[in-house]
């Protein structure tokens, strides 16, 4: 079984000189780490991280990675700052088999869309009902399982956990 959590970048500033530099607020750091710490709570420890290349997602990797302390060298990607579904989806299935857990940190509607495609319908349903009725606000992770291998990911995973992480 392979852990995946999806993760959406946390606050960030509404201005920079390029969408692609936009930094984290404070809050968005703290709520971060945060998020991290929730994650190693629950016994959840990262082989692997795909992160959109932009710098709040990077700095939400760098602060989640903190706050639960991990070690992990992300792989920053271009190709996810600006991905539709199916290519996150692509993204996620081209993982190396050794990974048995991999972190995504993304954008905004890609992530929480993929969230609710994935989701095969057997998962926990208290996480279910809040991925939908919450919505994706920034700093939202939601946890699946996956039972075959990263290149059959299209065939759905089982929720068993979401979250809006707060400091």
């Amino acid at each position: 079984m392979r852990t995946l959590v999806l993760l959406r970048h946390a606050k960030a500033a509404s201005t920079a000189p390029s969408d692609r530099e936009r930094p984290l607020t404070s809050e968005g750091l703290a709520d971060a780490e945060a998020a991290g710490r929730w994650l190693a709570d629950r016994g959840i420890t990262a082989d692997a991280a795909l992160v959109s290349d932009a710098g709040r997602t990077s700095q939400t990797w760098e602060q989640v990675a903190t706050g639960a302390g991990w070690a992990v060298t992300p792989e920053l990607s271009p190709a996810l700052y600006a991905a539709d579904p199916q290519t996150a989806t692509d993204l996620i299935a081209a993982t190396d088999a050794d990974v048995s857990t991999l972190v995504v940190v993304g954008h905004n509607p890609t992530i929480a869309y993929l969230a609710q495609v994935l989701d095969d319908g057997s998962g926990d349903q208290d996480a279910v009902d809040a991925m939908i009725t919450g919505g994706y606000p920034p700093c939202t992770l939601t946890v699946f399982e996956v039972p075959g291998e990263w290149a059959d990911l299209e065939q759905g995973a089982r929720l068993v956990a979401h979250h809006v992480a707060r400091a």
